[in-house]
C-alpha cells in the first residue's frame, strides 16, 4: 500500500447537536482529553476512524454545531439565524410578534439591496421639504394678517423670496453631496473644516431640528384630517402620538421597506396638489376665480399690529420654515443606490423644484382668492383653498385633504431617517452612546429612531399638537446647519485650491449661500425669539456641551484602557481569595463551593444570621457535611445582611490587599420566570454592591431547577 493510501482522508460530518450526544453517550466521541485538556475554540473536531477496508483510515471532521456557527476558517466562526432563536413559550410568542410588527432579519452583507433609487429616494428623504408646502403658505399669512387684510398682499413677494433662499441653499447643497459623499451633512462638513466646537453646534442644531420635523409634520398632517372631520379635533394629541407610534414601527422595518410604504402617497400628494394649482391658474388666467367669504368671527383680532418691518421679517421667519428637510438629503448619501452621488443631488434638485412650484402657486391662489388663516386652527389653507375652487364636498376635496395628512405624516419619515443616521455618525465619533451605532434586525438604527419617537411624542403633547406653536422653535437650528456647513465648504475649496478646479467659482457659490442663511438665522432669532426661539438657542449650547461631555468620558476610558504595546504579555496574578455567602447548606451551596474550589485553594464560606440559635444550627450542619472549607459566621444583631458581609469582605481585603477577592454567590435559577417574584434576589442586590468595589470578582453560580437537569 503507498503512502498516500495509508494517509487518512478527510470527511466531514455536519451532524446535529443531538446526534454528537449520542456520539458521546455510545463512547464514539474523543472528547478533550485527546486535546491536552483543551477544547476545540472553533467547535470542530477531528479523529481518526477505521474504515470499512484494513489500513483504510480516515480523519472524521465533527461539527456538532454547524446549524448554528458556520465556520469560516480556522478560529473564524458566523453565527447563524438559529442563535437568536427562543426558546421559552414567551419567548417564542414575543419573536413571533416582532416578526409582524419589524419583519424577517436581515443580513448584514444584504444591505446594498435595502439601497434605493431616485424616486424611492424623493419619497423618503424629500418628502419634509416638498410637505413644507402645504403649512408654509399659511405660516406667512398668519402673521401678516396681524396688520390687517390688506398686509396679506405680499404674502407672494414673502414667497419669491424664501424660494430664492432655497434654490441657493439647493444649489449649495449639491456641491456638499459631491465634497463629501459618506453623508453627515453640515456636522460632517464644519466638524472637519471649522473645528469641534462648530461642528458639535451644527449636529445639536440638526438633532433639535430633525425633533420638531417630527413634531410638526405629524401635528400638520393630524391637522388636515381634522380640517375635513372637526369632530375629530379635540382628539388630535392622543392621533398624533399613536401616528408617531405607526411610523417609528414602520421606520423599524428598514429604509427599503419604509420606501415601499410611502412612494405611493408622495407621488399622489405632488400630482393632486399640481392638479388643484393647475385649475387655479387656469381659473384666474380665464377670469373665473370664485369668490370667498371670510367668516365675520375671524376678522375680530385683525389690525391689531401696525405693518412694521418686525412685523414683515417675522412673516418671513415663519414662512422659511419651507426650507426644512434639504439638509436631509446630504446625511442620507450612502442610503442611495450607485451612483450615490448623482442620484442624491437629482432628488434634491427634483424635491426644490417641485416645492418651490407648489410654493408659489399656493401663495398666488390664496392671495388672489383673498382666503386668511383660521385663528382657531380649525381648517387649514390648503382645505379653504380646495374647498373654494372645486367645493367642500367633492372626491377631489377629499383626495387633497387626505393626501396632504398622509403626506404631512410620512414627511416625519424625512426626519426618522435622518436622526438615526446623524446620531450613529455622532456614535462614532463617540459624542453620544455607542448603541446609536447599533442597527436592528433591519439594518435600522434602532435606538436613535426610538429617542427620536419618545421626545417628539413629548412636544406634540407639551404643545397640544399646535402647527403654529411650534413653529417658532423650529428655524433657528435648521439655518445654524445651513450657515455652518456653508462657511465649512469656502474652506473646504480654499483648502483644495491647488487640487480642484474651479475651486473659486464653488467657494463664491457656497459663500454666498453662507451669507443667505446666516442672515436668514438672525431673522429667524430676532423676529421668533420672544415666541419661543430662545428655548432653542438655549437648548443647543446644553446640547453642546452633552455632546462634548459624553466624548471626554469615552475619551478617558480608551486612555486608561488601550494598550501601548501590542506584545503586552498577561498580568502576573495570584490565585485569588474566594468567600462563599451562604443562607444554608444545601445543593445549590454545594455547587457553587465544588466551583469556588476548582478556581483557588483558599475559600472561605460565611453565614450572616441575626439568630444565634440558628447560628448554632448551621455551625452542626456544617460540621457533620464535614468538608474541608472553612466556615464563618458573622452574627448581625441590628438584622442587617449586606452591610456586615461587605464589611466582612473588607476587612479580608485589608489582610492581604496584593490577592484579589472572588465572591462565588450561588443562586437557584426557577424552573418559571414568575417564580423569581417569591424569591428575596439576596444574590441581585450584592451584585449591585460589589459591581463598584476595586480588586473584586463576583462570580454568579446558578443551580437549576429544570427537571432531568443532573445536580451538583
Amino acid at each position: 500500500m503507498s503512502e498516500r493510501d495509508r494517509k487518512p482522508r478527510e470527511r466531514d460530518d455536519n451532524g446535529d447537536e443531538r446526534r454528537w450526544r449520542q456520539d458521546a453517550e455510545s463512547g464514539n466521541r474523543q472528547g478533550s482529553e485527546q486535546n491536552g485538556g483543551r477544547l476545540p475554540p472553533d467547535l470542530q473536531q477531528k479523529r481518526v476512524v477505521s474504515g470499512s477496508l484494513p489500513g483504510s483510515p480516515y480523519v472524521r471532521i465533527v461539527r456538532p454545531f454547524a446549524r448554528e456557527f458556520k465556520r469560516r476558517a480556522p478560529g473564524h466562526l458566523v453565527a447563524t439565524e438559529r442563535v437568536l432563536e427562543p426558546k421559552g413559550l414567551i419567548g417564542r410568542s414575543i419573536e413571533s410578534l416582532r416578526r409582524v410588527l419589524i419583519g424577517a432579519r436581515i443580513r448584514t452583507e444584504l444591505e446594498m439591496e435595502e439601497r434605493v433609487g431616485k424616486l424611492k429616494g424623493l419619497a423618503i428623504f424629500a418628502s419634509d421639504n416638498i410637505s413644507s408646502s402645504a403649512y408654509a403658505t399659511e405660516e406667512v399669512m398668519r402673521v401678516l394678517v396681524l396688520a390687517g387684510i390688506g398686509a396679506l398682499t405680499l404674502t407672494v413677494p414673502i414667497t419669491v423670496a424664501i424660494v430664492a433662499i432655497l434654490a441657493i441653499v439647493v444649489i449649495s447643497y449639491r456641491q456638499v453631496i459631491r465634497a463629501y459623499p459618506n453623508g453627515g451633512g453640515s456636522y460632517v462638513v464644519a466638524h472637519e473644516n471649522l473645528g469641534r466646537l462648530a461642528g458639535l453646534a451644527a449636529a445639536a442644531a440638526l438633532l433639535t431640528d430633525y425633533i420638531l420635523t417630527v413634531a410638526v409634520s405629524i401635528s400638520a398632517g393630524v391637522a388636515a384630517i381634522t380640517s375635513a372631520f372637526p369632530e375629530l379635533f379635540a382628539e388630535r394629541v392622543l392621533i398624533s402620538v399613536a401616528v408617531i407610534a405607526v411610523m417609528t414601527i414602520l421606520n423599524l422595518r428598514g429604509i427599503r421597506e419604509s420606501g415601499n410604504i410611502f412612494a405611493a402617497p408622495t407621488y399622489v400628494y405632488v400630482a393632486a396638489i399640481l392638479g388643484l394649482l393647475g385649475i387655479g391658474l387656469f381659473r384666474a388666467a380665464t377670469g373665473t376665480l370664485p369668490s370667498y367669504a371670510t367668516p365675520p368671527t375671524w376678522l375680530a383680532d385683525h389690525g391689531a399690529e401696525p405693518l412694521a418691518l418686525l412685523l414683515v421679517l417675522r412673516a418671513f421667519a415663519s414662512g422659511s420654515v419651507a426650507l426644512t428637510g434639504t439638509e436631509a438629503v446630504s446625511n442620507g448619501v450612502p442610503a442611495f443606490k450607485p451612483p450615490e452621488v448623482k442620484n442624491a443631488q437629482a432628488v434634491l434638485v427634483a424635491m426644490g423644484t417641485l416645492f418651490a412650484t407648489i410654493f408659489l402657486g399656493m401663495s398666488f391662489l390664496s392671495s388672489r382668492i383673498g382666503i386668511i388663516p383660521d385663528p382657531e386652527e380649525t381648517e387649514t389653507v390648503v382645505s379653504q383653498l380646495t374647498r373654494t375652487l372645486v367645493g367642500g364636498g367633492t372626491p377631489f376635496y377629499f383626495l387633497i385633504q387626505f393626501s396632504t395628512a398622509v403626506l404631512l405624516v410620512l414627511a416625519a419619515n424625512t426626519a426618522f431617517n435622518g436622526f438615526p443616521r446623524l446620531a450613529s455618525i455622532l456614535a462614532r465619533d463617540r459624542y453620544l452612546p455607542r448603541q446609536f451605532q447599533f442597527r436592528g434586525d433591519r439594518l435600522a438604527f434602532t435606538a436613535g429612531i426610538v429617542l427620536l419617537a419618545a421626545v417628539s411624542a413629548v412636544l406634540v403633547v407639551i404643545y397640544q399638537g399646535s402647527v403654529t406653536g411650534l413653529i417658532p422653535l423650529y428655524t433657528v437650528g435648521v439655518f445654524l446647519a445651513f450657515t455652518l456647513s456653508q462657511v465649512g465648504l469656502v474652506r473646504h475649496w480654499w483648502q483644495l485650491r491647488d487640487q480642484e478646479r474651479g475651486w473659486r467659482r464653488s467657494a463664491a457659490i457656497n459663500g454666498l449661500g453662507a451669507a443667505a442663511t446666516g442672515v436668514v438665522m438672525v431673522v429667524v432669532a430676532v423676529s421668533k425669539f420672544a415666541l419661543g426661539a430662545w428655548m432653542v438657542l438655549v437648548l443647543i449650547p446644553i446640547l453642546i456641551a452633552l455632546l462634548w461631555a459624553i466624548q471626554r468620558h469615552y475619551r478617558t476610558f480608551e486612555d486608561a484602557l488601550t494598550l501601548e504595546r501590542t506584545d503586552t504579555q498577561l498580568p502576573e496574578r495570584q490565585p485569588p481569595l474566594v468567600v462563599v455567602p451562604l443562607g444554608r447548606l444545601d445543593r445549590a451551596a454545594l455547587h457553587a463551593l465544588a466551583f469556588a474550589r476548582s478556581i483557588s485553594p483558599d475559600v472561605t464560606a460565611v453565614h450572616v444570621t441575626d439568630d444565634p440559635d440558628e447560628a448554632e444550627q448551621m455551625r452542626g450542619h456544617w460540621d457533620r457535611w464535614g468538608g474541608d472549607v472553612d466556615l464563618v459566621i458573622v452574627e448581625s444583631p441590628y438584622r442587617a445582611l449586606i452591610p456586615p458581609l461587605l464589611a466582612y469582605i473588607d476587612a479580608v481585603d485589608k489582610l492581604d490587599p496584593r490577592r484579589p477577592i472572588s465572591v462565588v454567590l450561588p443562586e437557584v435559577v426557577p424552573r418559571h420566570f414568575w417564580e423569581n417574584f417569591l424569591h428575596n434576589q439576596t444574590a441581585l442586590r450584592l451584585k449591585l454592591h460589589l459591581f463598584r468595589r476595586p480588586n473584586t470578582v463576583v462570580v454568579d453560580v446558578p443551580y437549576h431547577l429544570d427537571e432531568g437537569r443532573e445536580s451538583g
